[in-house]
């Protein structure tokens, strides 16, 4: 039986970057080479598309042939042997139709550059890409018009789950319970920033939490205690994005929320996952709580009652359907400690993917393990781009 060929794409211009490396580099690991043909596409964070042979070669940490300017994917005294990814002059054109009609992408490389050097001909691509340009519908909308089949959310869930602001207006449609917030943009923080102020304060109590919209893994969040700590978190958060959203903090002053995760696996049928509980080391789960510093604990299964556990399964399917999501994703919640209130905080597409990532581990826990995990990802992306076939275009 003829193997199916997986190009496994990662690296990008977000700011996730680093985690995204580390994610792909899981997946080629783990991902059953028996079974499967797998293809490495890299994209620098300049956004240059580098061979397959080279970016088989940055997912296990060796340099190009040629002269390049390395990224080191995180601390190299926190990842040890993590992949490296370079911008150099070997460069792949983005995928082409695989019908002969429109033809959005072309190759401005010489003609007699080798095909090997430009293919990329693969039967299904495993974007291993987080935020920006990666899970928020960019890429998923040029898989769609090259007419690949893709692991993951389609374009309308991805840009849907990406957006806080259009996340959390598609779950309070569909009922479900989310925390105070308001969103306010940067062009209005620029211009008036005491009448921004006033609408925080007015709507909101202290601490809230202020993030920019677009954009994961925590970059670019902060927790304002005080109306002094407010301006510095919107600047901040500004930094990443022209909509930043400001929400209340569950638990107030004196607790914390507790943090409570769902995966959630599958198309129009989607499973929910048992749950798993992250308790930080630090005050809130920020990108150095989740991939620098140590001390962090995940605790799977969570430690909540029958009725708890069921009801926010339920709800991390009902957030999954809300934003027309497929294939995967986590599910985040917020637990008030005291009324043991349950909010949903938002939803992510394309979560963090090591073997030590808590999705994976939920599904381990759940009795889906990592390399099988994969096997039903790609099974799912394949049927759902042949159910996708079955959409007429024309009136013919």
């Amino acid at each position: 039986m003829k193997k199916v060929r997986v190009g496994i794409l990662f690296g990008g211009r977000s700011g996730e970057h680093e985690v995204s490396l580390l994610s792909a580099a899981s997946v080629f690991k783990a991902i059953d080479q028996q079974k499967y043909d797998v293809v490495p596409i890299g994209i620098t964070k300049e956004g240059r598309w580098v061979t397959a042979s080279d970016a088989e070669r940055l997912l296990h940490g060796k340099p190009l042939d040629h002269e390049s300017r390395h990224l080191r994917a995180g601390d190299p005294d926190v990842t040890p042997g993590a992949a490296v990814l370079a911008s150099g002059e070997a460069v792949v054109v983005p995928p082409e139709p695989r019908q002969a009609g429109m033809m959005p992408f072309q190759s401005d490389s010489a003609p007699t550059r080798r095909a090997a050097d430009r293919a990329i001909n693969v039967d299904i691509i495993f974007p291993v890409l987080h935020g920006t340009f990666g899970e928020d519908g960019t890429i998923q909308g040029l898989l769609e018009l090259a007419d690949l089949p893709y692991v993951g959310a389609g374009v309308l869930g991805s840009a849907a789950g990406m957006d806080k602001d259009i996340m959390k207006s598609l779950f309070r449609a569909a009922a479900l319970p989310i925390v105070k917030h308001v969103t306010v943009l940067r062009g209005d923080w620029e211009t008036e920033p005491k009448k921004v102020q006033k609408v925080v304060e007015s709507k909101l109590k202290y601490p809230v939490f202020v993030k920019p919209a677009n954009l994961g893994s925590s970059v670019g969040i902060s927790k304002a205690h005080d109306r002094q700590e407010l301006g510095p978190a919107i600047e901040e958060a500004a930094r990443y994005d022209r909509k930043i959203v400001i929400e209340e903090g569950v638990g107030g002053k004196k607790q914390k929320a507790r943090e409570i995760e769902c995966a959630v696996l599958g198309n129009d049928q989607p499973e929910a996952s048992v749950l798993g509980e992250i308790v930080p080391c630090k005050e809130f789960y920020d990108y150095d709580a989740k991939y620098l510093d140590e001390g962090s604990a995940l605790i799977v299964p969570a430690k909540l009652s029958k009725a708890e556990t069921k009801n926010a399964r339920e709800l991390a399917v009902h957030a999954f359907k809300a934003v027309d999501c497929s294939g995967l994703a986590r599910v985040d919640f917020l637990m008030d400690p005291r009324t043991r209130k349950i909010f949903v905080n938002e939803i992510n597409t394309m979560p963090g993917f090591t073997s030590i990532s808590m999705y994976p581990k939920l599904w381990a826990a759940s009795r889906l393990p990592y390399p099988e995990l994969i096997e039903r990802l790609i099974r799912l992306g394949l049927e759902r781009h042949a159910d996708k076939k079955k959409n007429q275009y024309t009136r013919q």
